[in-house]
Parts: C-alpha cells; structure tokens; sequence
C-alpha cells in the first residue's frame, strides 16, 4: 500500500511540476496590475536582439533581462506604448519588433509571402495545362491504329 501511495504522490506532483512557471516579472514590482499587464504585452511584443526567435519575456539572455526592465520602468514611469515601441527600434531597428510596420524597408516582408503564392499558383496552372494538352493528345488515335484496335479485340472475341 505504501509503494502505492509513494507512487501515486510523485505522479501528482510531476503533473503539478509542469505547470509551475516563474516569470521575470515576480521581481519588479509594479505600480498597479494594469501596469504589469500592459508591460508583459509590450515585452510580448518585442523581439530580443541577442536571441532573434524569442520575445523579451521568453529570452533568458542578459541583454533581454535589461531591456524587460527598461521596458517595465518606462510603463511605470507613464510613456505610451508608442512611445516605447520608437524608443526601442530608435536603439535596435524595425528587427527588435515581431510585427514590423509597412513601410519602404519592409514591403518584401510583407508583400513577399503572396508574391510566392500568385507565383505557385502560375506554376501550377501552366503544369496543370500542359498535363491536359499532352493528355488530350495522347488518346485520339489515326485510324492505322484505331483498325489494329478493332483487329485485335475482334481477334479477342472470336478465341472466346
């Protein structure tokens, strides 16, 4: 019963172990709650230069861990979320954003996923198309072969 219950108890708490998460924000305190969720959205938000594939609140590099709270003192020292955002492309460019705004620098970004799409779409038209062609081409007989056709399934009927 006791190798039970001792079994039973560490399921239960690597199950519970799972669902534990520290966040960096359980060390700075926070003027109010709006605060620190306006903070976690920007951080959410934002890319870190070191790590490239990682918002602020999900890199553990040093440079992340300063920029989350620098983020975190600007929203508690009142600046719009504007005012963050150009604050923070000013010092690492239009890459620190996840998001990037349209613009001249940015239009391949945006634009480029749909080009490649018109593009596989022409593609597969015109393969489409030729498959039709060769296909339409391929099942007219001349009347050569369209005899010998008829030749050999007569053939065919007449051995039954």
């Amino acid at each position: 019963m006791k190798i039970i219950t001792h079994f039973l108890l560490s399921c239960a708490s690597l199950l519970f172990a799972g669902s534990v998460m520290a966040t960096p924000v359980d060390t700075y305190e926070f003027k109010s709650v709006e605060n620190q969720e306006r903070a976690l959205a920007l951080s959410d938000q934002l890319r870190c230069p070191q790590c490239q594939n990682q918002n602020l609140v999900d890199s553990n590099s040093p440079v992340a861990k300063d920029l989350r709270l620098e983020v975190y003192k600007m929203v508690d020292g009142g600046k719009s979320d504007d005012e963050i955002i150009n604050f923070m492309t000013s010092r690492y460019g239009n890459f620190v954003l996840y998001k990037p705004k349209l613009d001249s620098e940015t239009y391949i970004l945006w634009l480029g996923p749909f080009g490649l799409l018109i593009l596989g779409l022409f593609i597969g038209f015109i393969f489409v198309r030729k498959q039709r062609i060769q296909e339409s081409e391929s099942t007219t007989l001349s009347t050569e072969q369209q005899a010998e056709l008829d030749a050999l399934l007569n053939n065919d009927k007449t051995i039954k």
